[in-house]
């Protein structure tokens, strides 16, 4: 391909193909900006329904709606060139049943231009799953720790520890067989998370659940270190930009208060300044 060859995005069939090969890399994104530096280095762009925390300040993911997931997804598609878009569906547009969901996946594909989208759940929504992919919506599915049942499982804990984990397998194993193109492993023990990846013909993209998994996917206000307190134990801090942004505003809110800014190199003069006759 040449240097002024557009770039071929990246589809659901590119990542299920990538299993048991080059690890699947893909973090959140809620902006355009964001999304174009994600875009460079990434594999999937995830539109997660961690937007209302993260850029919304709700308490959970429980108060996200379809305008805010569809206002969130456009931005990201239209700085994704290369990464492929994926959508969260949030919570209550999907688990009455798989017409209330496909109408709702539709919407969001047809709305945003994302190629596919991303639901919680593994036995109880295999049924859903099957539906959508005969219907040509590519699905993400998503077992383990499932924030949008966090009141049911009683906060965010690891789940899938003693006799949990073959509950979480069969979950596993339910949405691959009813066409899911990869799996999202969430806080999963990573024994569990390395006999999942072994066991499943599709990728698994683990967060919270170690390295055997396919990919790993991050919040990526999270790896930036956006937030100063909120530091999660499987979460790697690659920046601690929430700190430097404290202190360039501290040091903003101090020039004004002095009046070190704005200086005369930022201010525009009275009189232009006469050119010099040849």
């Amino acid at each position: 391909m040449s240097a002024t060859s557009p770039v071929r995005p990246v589809l659901p069939p590119d990542i299920r193909a990538r299993k048991g090969t080059t690890p699947i890399v893909v973090l959140t994104a809620y902006s355009t900006p964001v999304a174009r530096m994600v875009d460079r280095h990434c594999d999937i762009v995830l539109v997660g329904d961690s937007v209302g925390m993260v850029i919304h300040g709700l308490p959970s993911t429980l108060g996200v709606t379809m305008e805010m997931m569809i206002l969130h997804g456009r931005a990201v598609v239209r700085g994704a060139e290369k990464a492929m878009p994926v959508i969260d569906m949030p919570f209550g547009s999907y688990e009455e049943g798989p017409q209330q969901a496909f109408r709702n996946a539709s919407r969001l594909m047809a709305e945003t231009g994302a190629p596919a989208v991303k639901l919680e759940g593994g036995v109880h929504m295999a049924e859903t799953i099957a539906f959508l992919t005969a219907r040509g919506v590519p699905v993400m599915a998503h077992v383990g720790l499932t924030p949008q049942s966090v009141n049911t499982l009683g906060g965010y804990k690891v789940v899938g520890r003693a006799e949990e984990a073959e509950k979480v397998m069969a979950d596993a194993r339910a949405v691959e067989d009813a066409g899911a193109f990869s799996v999202v492993l969430e806080k999963v023990p990573e024994g569990l998370a390395g006999r999942i990846t072994q066991a499943l013909t599709i990728p698994t993209i683990g967060i919270g659940a170690g390295v055997r998994c396919d990919g790993q996917v991050l919040v990526v206000d999270d790896m930036l270190g956006l937030f100063t307190e909120f530091r999660p134990k499987f979460v790697k801090r690659y920046a601690e930009l929430g700190q430097a942004a404290d202190e360039a505003i501290a040091a903003y809110a101090a020039d004004v208060r002095s009046r070190a800014f704005p200086a005369a190199e930022h201010s525009f003069p009275d009189v232009l300044p006469l050119k010099d006759k040849p």
